[in-house]
């Protein structure tokens, strides 16, 4: 085997002396630097292979844990710095001026401003050991202020009058006003005990002679009369039967007997005034209180319905009753 051929020079490579003394070879120019580089063609593949490459998954992986826990996650010194800010010195003030009815002196708002830090540091705490968590009292809180943003967002405009007479006609059983009677009664007694026929007739005699009828019949703490009072709260007091008389009994003649729920009664109509749906101008209070409190109701409902749908509900429990599978 010739050596001096394996010694010479591959093609693309040059040899030149050192300042040694030693030849060393270095690459050439030309063909051979783009034979060792790759080509276009395969920097695809390499791209690809790069990508499924584990270890390059877990150095980014590593690169981003590195930013948050070194520059991105907040300070625990930043957590515990508590800033009272002039706006919430000035909400404590007006707080305040608005129970007492006067501005407070400096120690006042010092010790004003010295109890939101201690109830703010408490609620903190609490936090951070998730106190706040399945709390029913602190749920139904978050629970009423959200209710309440979504009624404020529902709009403000007052309605107009157009849709308050609408309102009212559409919902006439809720603004009618009830009858009002105006009436005389003098208590008989127990409806079914003996002698309450006797009774009548001694009272209606007396009548007949000019006595006065709040000196007759038998003692009682119910009332002599009422004045324009509503059917229905004579109701609730005397008896459905009672004030369901009253309509039909001839205005200024005693009447009797007429059944209570105390006994029986001898009762003087004076007058009977019908029930009847006021006019817009009449209730337009109520009116408009009514109109606001559905308006709100909706509101709540339509900002339920809303969210609800952003929602998958698995109830993932037995229904009552239901046997086991």
């Amino acid at each position: 085997m010739d050596t001096s051929d394996s010694l010479k020079p591959s093609a693309g490579f040059s040899t030149r002396p050192s300042a040694d003394g030693n030849s060393r070879s270095e690459i050439g120019s030309g063909q051979a630097i783009q034979d060792l580089l790759p080509s276009r063609a395969s920097y695809p593949s390499l791209l690809r292979r790069l990508v499924r490459e584990p270890l390059l998954h877990f150095l980014l992986i590593g690169i981003a844990l590195f930013l948050y826990f070194g520059r991105g996650a907040p300070d625990e010194t930043d957590a515990r710095r508590l800033v009272v800010t002039q706006a919430q010195v000035e909400a404590l003030a007006r707080q305040f001026e608005t129970t007492w009815r006067r501005l407070p002196t400096d120690q006042e708002l010092a010790n004003l401003v010295e109890t939101y830090v201690h109830d703010e540091i408490l609620y903190r705490e609490g936090r951070s050991l998730g106190l706040d968590r399945d709390d029913p009292v602190i749920k139904r809180r978050v629970r009423q202020k959200l209710e309440f943003m979504a009624e404020e967002m529902a709009g403000r405009e007052s309605p107009s009058d157009a849709e308050l007479a609408a309102y009212l006609q559409a919902n006439p059983a809720r603004f009618t006003r009830p009858a009002l009677v105006t009436f005389e009664q003098i208590f008989l007694g127990p409806g079914d005990s003996d002698g309450s026929d006797r009774r009548l007739a001694a009272v209606r005699l007396a009548l007949e002679h000019g006595g006065d009828p709040e000196t007759l019949g038998q003692p009682t703490l119910l009332p002599s009369h009422e004045d324009k009072a509503a059917v229905d709260l004579v109701a609730k007091r005397m008896g459905e039967q009672f004030a369901a008389q009253l309509e039909t009994v001839p205005l200024g003649q005693w009447t009797g007997p007429v059944i209570s729920g105390f006994g029986a009664h001898l009762v003087r109509v004076r007058e009977w005034i019908p029930a009847a749906l006021p006019s817009l101008e009449d209730a337009r209070s109520p009116i408009a209180r009514e109109w606001e409190s559905e308006r709100r109701t909706r509101a709540l409902e339509e900002h339920y319905r809303r969210l609800r749908q952003d929602y998958r509900v698995a109830i993932d429990a037995k229904q009552p009753g239901e046997t086991p599978r």
